[in-house]
């Protein structure tokens, strides 16, 4: 599909132009768009969120059925995949079960967290036994909240949140239930159904609910969270354990991609970096950076929102994304793809990876939808399928 086509598809989307229908809409893709893009029917969420993908909320995360297809394109059998912008490891996960190894770099601790326990093997009977004995000592602590889980937690959720945090390091699976923890403060927080992603303030009276169409109350408790968490955990690391090749590892290094060790060979990288000036996620996940007493590495996060998108912001973002592809380049196999998902609306990437030694082959561009939140909508975005120069 042509350059100029695709992005005459993708303007309305883009606008916020709302389509007739989906059908209509996907009657109108050309075959590459058609192959990397899924309708709400084709693909719904239940198939998106397969497995260890949904044991967290992860905003702006890629699709795994993308990943599978992007792998089946362009990574040979067993090959090892390397992603420098790792987030919630999507790229990890779909690896494993297509096949190959994978390596996963990411600044923010909790999602190198995220990723560890999403791609670790456990033995099945130890973790279920572990699980189901903190369900039988689910309670509160006297502990008195300071801090933002006081502001942002009725008294009997903070309570019954910490006491399960002052419990974790009784067991092996420790970063299991420090995930299990996470998920359920994300959802006992003080805020409106409809604003869990970016909640402003903490919401202590009842309200309109623009998800549900009534009036709700906030949340006062914690306990049924962590409850259908932990049995949800469970479930999802055995549906996961089915599925991923036997001989497959991941590694997650928590750091830096232009400082970290990068190790290698590997046979393609296949990331989404972040965009620019959109998502703070260690603000986004503050609940578990404050639970969990996790490293906040926010001012070396590259993007972050609050540098905003400035002429100068946007500089520093190149920049950083060039270091990083410039130094991951180095590792790669002769002839290994460098594979980019990411939304350029400011057209930032063919100077990008031109600046990082890459020539892009091919420039593909997928129709995505925003199925949720008020944050709905549509829009396009492009992957690019670069190589080192010759």
């Amino acid at each position: 599909m042509s350059r100029s086509s695709s992005r005459s598809e993708g303007a309305s989307g883009e606008r916020g132009a709302v389509t007739s229908t989906q059908t209509a809409l996907y009657e109108t893709l050309g075959t590459d768009a058609l192959e990397l893009s899924w309708s709400e029917a084709e693909l719904p969420e239940r198939e998106r969120t397969k497995h260890v993908h949904r044991l967290h909320p992860y905003l702006g995360k890629f699709i795994p059925q993308l990943v599978e297809r992007l792998l089946g394109r362009y990574v040979g059998p067993g090959g090892h995949v390397l992603d420098p912008f790792a987030g919630s490891g999507t790229t990890l996960v779909q690896a494993l079960e297509s096949g190959h190894d994978a390596t996963g770099i990411d600044i923010a601790a909790f999602n190198a967290l995220l990723m560890r326990v999403k791609t670790a093997r456990y033995e099945a009977f130890r973790l279920e036994k572990e699980l189901r004995d903190v369900l039988s000592r689910l309670g509160s602590s006297k502990r008195r909240p300071d801090g933002y889980v006081a502001e942002w937690f009725a008294p009997q959720a903070a309570a019954e949140l910490l006491h399960f945090r002052d419990g974790v390091g009784d067991y092996e699976n420790t970063d299991v239930l420090r995930v299990v923890l996470a998920r359920a403060a994300r959802s006992a927080r003080l805020t409106t159904h409809f604003d869990l992603d970016f909640p402003r303030s903490p919401q202590r009276e009842p309200y309109w609910c623009h998800k549900h169409r009534r009036t709700c109350r906030p949340v006062s408790e914690a306990e049924k969270f962590l409850r259908r968490y932990l049995l949800d955990t469970v479930d999802r690391l055995r549906a996961f354990e089915r599925v991923r090749k036997p001989a497959r590892v991941a590694h997650v290094l928590h750091g830096d991609a232009r400082e970290v060790g990068l190790g290698g060979p590997y046979d393609a990288i296949l990331t989404s970096p972040p965009y620019p000036g959109l998502i703070d996620y260690h603000e986004q996940h503050q609940y578990a950076y404050e639970l969990l007493g996790l490293d906040d590495r926010r001012e070396r996060e590259l993007g972050a929102a609050a540098r905003g998108t400035s002429r100068s912001a946007l500089d520093e973002y190149a920049s950083g994304i060039v270091a990083v592809l410039r130094r991951c380049v180095e590792a790669l196999s002769p002839g290994a793809p460098v594979l980019v998902v990411v939304n350029d609306r400011r057209e930032l990437y063919p100077q990008i990876l031109a600046a990082a030694g890459l020539e892009v082959e091919e420039r593909l561009e997928r129709h995505v939808n925003r199925r949720t939140g008020r944050r709905a909508g549509e829009y396009f975005e492009s992957i690019f399928v670069a190589c080192t120069r010759s």
